[in-house]
């Protein structure tokens, strides 16, 4: 992890914003991502210290100087997040941390069901054009970076949910999600810009649990390949990693929780190994095989490994959730479809929607 106690990010404390000035303290629950929906990745158009502050200078040689003088540290901005990820005046992607983690941020507004402002802290990415994937893997593993150091530093399981106004949240949230739960405005953000480069929430909060685990050292690395539907494996404590080679970070296809899905990845990919958790090789694609193997004829069964799997209206993490968690046992798929980074989804024979297949094994 980039960030622990003994390296904190940047503190830019916004005390002039109408926010900070008027906000309360809150119980943290998990954390909320946004990105800004303009074409500026610089922290300087956001994030401005104190008129008075005592390392003004210095701030702003690192920030560098908003001369519009719209920045977000103003008593007229009807708004305020606890930290920015955006690029610095070096260009350098980090973190600056504009208000205390535990004041309620002004950031996703409100819905049906209430607000996310109440519980999770906030944070904004600065867009690009989002055409620049260079700055995307910055950002987002940046974006990542501080959200395992809030897990950490607040005890949030990132791939867990907590119970608020009457549902099962998750932790980790973009406001798109808040939306879908009635517990923020309608904004697309950041599933708009982060579906051009293969990653959604769900690869947010795996890539995050893997920077806590301390093998997260790959997280910008492309979506995982399509789920195996056969052998049935057990799941991984941590993540199956398919790689060149262990050393060879930079190869990396994916990182998987279940055996057979990356064996599956591996044999896509000629000469790619499986390494386990410790990083020892478990699996080599054999020369010659080029393409995964083809889903198992449905219907076939399923048995389900975690308590918190979504279902969803549609084959991927664009289709929003129905309210709903399947819970750990058997069911029956009846239809196949590939969904955002290629995962394999499974419509279950209820008829309530659609699961991912990568949280399960085969019967």
């Amino acid at each position: 992890m980039k960030y622990t106690e003994n390296n904190k990010p940047l503190v830019c404390m916004m005390t002039q914003s109408t926010c900070y000035k008027g906000t309360r303290k809150m119980k943290v629950l998990g954390v909320l991502w946004h990105s800004t929906g303009a074409n500026n990745p610089n922290l300087k158009r956001y994030v401005q210290p104190d008129d008075n502050a005592p390392d003004r200078a210095g701030m702003l040689a690192l920030l560098g100087t908003n001369g519009n003088k719209n920045d977000w540290n103003h008593i007229d901005r009807d708004a305020g997040l606890n930290c920015w990820v955006g690029k610095l005046a070096d260009g350098t992607v980090a973190t600056v941390q504009t208000m205390p983690w535990d004041y309620r941020p002004w950031g996703c507004g409100s819905g049906r069901k209430g607000s996310c402002n109440d519980h999770w802290i906030q944070f904004e990415i600065c867009e690009d054009d989002l055409t620049d994937r260079g700055y995307f893997e910055k950002a987002y593993r940046e974006a990542c970076e501080i959200t395992a150091y809030l897990c950490k530093l607040y005890g949030i399981d990132p791939n867990g949910t907590v119970s608020y106004n009457g549902m099962q949240v998750p932790t980790i949230l973009c406001h798109a999600d808040s939306h879908r739960y009635g517990l923020g405005s309608n904004h697309g953000d950041v599933l708009h810009w982060f579906l051009k480069f293969g990653k959604n929430m769900d690869t947010v909060r795996a890539d995050v649990a893997a920077l806590i685990e301390g093998t997260g050292t790959d997280t910008t690395e492309p979506a995982p390949a399509p789920a195996e539907t056969a052998p049935a494996e057990k799941l991984s404590s941590g993540y199956y990693r398919v790689r060149k080679a262990w050393s060879d970070s930079k190869s990396q296809i994916g990182a998987y929780r279940i055996l057979a899905n990356a064996k599956n990845a591996a044999d896509a990919h000629p000469g790619y190994s499986v390494y386990d958790p410790d990083g020892t090789a478990v699996y080599t694609a054999a020369v010659g095989e080029s393409s995964p193997k083809e889903p198992a004829a449905v219907p076939f069964l399923v048995q389900v490994q975690i308590y918190d799997l979504n279902i969803r209206t549609g084959p991927g993490t664009d289709h929003p959730t129905i309210g709903r968690y399947t819970g750990k046992g058997t069911f029956t798929i009846v239809k196949t479809a590939t969904g955002l980074g290629a995962t394999l989804w499974g419509k279950l024979k209820s008829g309530a929607g659609w699961i991912s297949l990568d949280f399960c094994e085969r019967l």
